[in-house]
């Protein structure tokens, strides 16, 4: 009997921590004197924010180190707290770090 109910507690906590990786995660950023809110969609490894007044979706690629987003024009980059967009390989805000 400790067996079944070890394996149901084992797979109920399996399937409850993957269907909290398919939320969508939303971090407000203050990047100097601007903010910049990001939607990361774990389901679909996607990143979203407004940028130059579009709504971008960017793909995550992989990154040597943290968490990269591009769609070729544009990079989204985090680092633990930290984060910075690129626009065309420059960096267009930098010192954004999330905010409560």
């Amino acid at each position: 009997m400790k067996k079944v109910l070890m394996s149901a507690i084992i797979l109920l906590s399996a399937g409850c921590s993957h269907m909290m990786q398919q939320k969508n995660q939303t971090l407000h950023y203050q990047c100097g004197t601007t903010p910049l809110t990001v939607t990361l969609n774990a389901k679909t490894s996607t990143a979203s924010f407004l940028m130059d007044g579009e709504q971008l979706q960017l793909k995550q690629v992989a990154a040597a180190s943290g968490t990269r987003y591009s769609d070729g024009k544009y990079v989204f980059w985090s680092k633990g707290q930290s984060a910075w967009v690129e626009r065309h390989d420059r960096v267009i805000m930098s010192d954004c770090t999330v905010i409560q």
